[in-house]
């Protein structure tokens, strides 16, 4: 079960990649691209076949993993800012973007990095499942590690999701309101999982339902806007500013 969630999640964003490549070499929504290749990219590193020899490879430190971690904060960054300028959420747009937005990626990223430097280096672990049992201090520590690595996403979802909501009550093109509840369903999604994470250790299946979902919901939902910018052009219409950019 485990694996075929963590495949699936990896052939959507490996199609979307593909797919978004010759626009990407024309240069036309770039954006888009990088995000589908940042997801494909936690995509690997979440498979054991995949994890284990990078993590060897950058040193056997569990490096891959705090990369992971990074990769999935840059990933949310780009779909929140790219999400919030195109629905035209200033609001969103400033708690993800603005000064405030910027300061919290900073705090979140340097804990992550103060909390991984922190712990005692162990060998490779996909999911840091061996981590914790090294030592008293990785016990101590994991916890706030993976809480910090689930509380960017968190932010970023709580922050975009009122505009998401706002959206499906407009009068946007029928696949972008689609667009828009998916990505809202990836952000509730992103709490749920975020909350799991102080659960017990018997909801693990629960937790990466969860936090697969999310990701395949942001990613259909963008593929929804993506149709809609298509569809427009095909019809000769004008689009819309979630659409063009």
């Amino acid at each position: 079960m485990r694996e075929i969630l963590q495949w699936t999640t990896l052939i959507v964003c490996a199609a979307a990649t593909a797919a978004r490549i010759p626009s990407a070499l024309r240069g036309t929504n770039r954006s888009l691209f990088f995000i589908f290749l940042l997801a494909t990219a936690a995509g690997v590193l979440s498979l054991d076949v995949f994890y284990l020899p990078i993590d060897r490879a950058l040193g056997g430190i569990n490096l891959a993993s705090f990369l992971l971690r990074l990769i999935v904060f840059a990933a949310i960054y780009l779909v929140a800012y790219r999400v919030s300028r195109a629905f035209g959420a200033r609001d969103a747009y400033a708690l993800i973007s603005g000064r405030i937005g910027l300061s919290v990626l900073g705090l979140f990223s340097a804990a992550l990095v103060t909390l991984f430097l922190l712990m005692d280096f162990s060998a490779s672990s996909a999911g840091l499942a061996d981590t914790g049992g090294r030592s008293q201090r990785n016990a101590a520590l994991l916890p706030y590690y993976w809480a910090t690595a689930r509380g960017y996403p968190t932010y970023i979802s709580l922050a975009l999701l009122p505009s998401l909501v706002r959206t499906l009550g407009s009068r946007l093109p029928a696949l972008v309101r689609a667009g828009a509840g998916l990505m809202a369903a990836g952000a509730v999604a992103t709490t749920a999982g975020f909350l799991l994470e102080f659960a017990a250790p018997a909801f693990a299946l629960e937790r990466l339902v969860v936090n697969n979902a999310a990701v395949l919901f942001f990613v259909s939902g963008l593929i929804m806007v993506w149709l809609a910018r298509v569809r427009a052009k095909g019809t000769g219409g004008l689009g819309t500013s979630s659409t063009d950019r």
